[in-house]
């Protein structure tokens, strides 16, 4: 399992190639090529489901949100990149996906991220942001029959882009860009 502030560079499957389905096309991409970005994987249970659908959507129609902040949205499943070919020429919600679909059919990503379930061959859904380090900054991991939220994802993305620009400050629950932050010290002990 993976934890904050990990250097995942350090971890082989960061370097491994992976096939995706992006452009139209069958790429290999390794986890490693997004050094110097901002990288949000997101896994989910499978292709042609119902929940899936729906967040990937939302996603899409979120994408050049999360272009604008140099960031990278890799979506994951256990499916093959067929499967996501697939998917992206018979869905309309899928049609609108720009980022890669990455293939793990053999679960060793999500297994690595700790959201592989064995007795059913798929993921959890898990969002993990990762800076362009290629540290682990925030990830949260739902039930299956639970969707995320894309205006949440960006709004722990910028939370985590001004922790790291503003060292010692700290974003309070709820903050958005333009809201005050906090500086912990022994002043604010007792004070909140």
């Amino acid at each position: 399992m993976i934890y904050i502030n990990q250097n995942l560079k350090e971890l082989e499957i960061f370097n491994r190639p992976f096939e995706v389905f992006h452009q139209e096309q069958i790429k290999k991409i390794k986890l490693s090529d997004y050094v110097g970005k901002w990288l949000v994987i997101f896994f989910y249970p499978a292709d042609f489901t119902f929940v899936c659908p729906t967040e990937l959507e939302e996603l899409a129609l979120h994408y050049k949100e999360f272009e604008k902040m140099n960031t990278e949205i890799v979506s994951v499943s256990t499916d093959t990149v067929y499967v996501h070919k697939a998917w992206h020429d018979q869905s309309p919600a899928i049609k609108k996906i720009k980022f890669p679909m990455l293939a793990d059919p053999t679960g060793v990503l999500a297994k690595t991220f700790g959201t592989y379930l064995p007795d059913e061959g798929v993921s959890l859904r898990g969002s993990f942001i990762i800076d362009p380090d290629l540290k682990l900054k925030a990830y949260e991991v739902h039930d299956n029959d639970i969707g995320r939220s894309a205006t949440e994802l960006i709004r722990k993305l910028q939370a985590a882009m001004f922790v790291r620009g503003h060292q010692g400050n700290v974003c309070p629950a709820g903050w958005h860009p333009g809201a005050k932050t906090l500086k912990p010290g022994l002043d604010l002990v007792g004070k909140i």
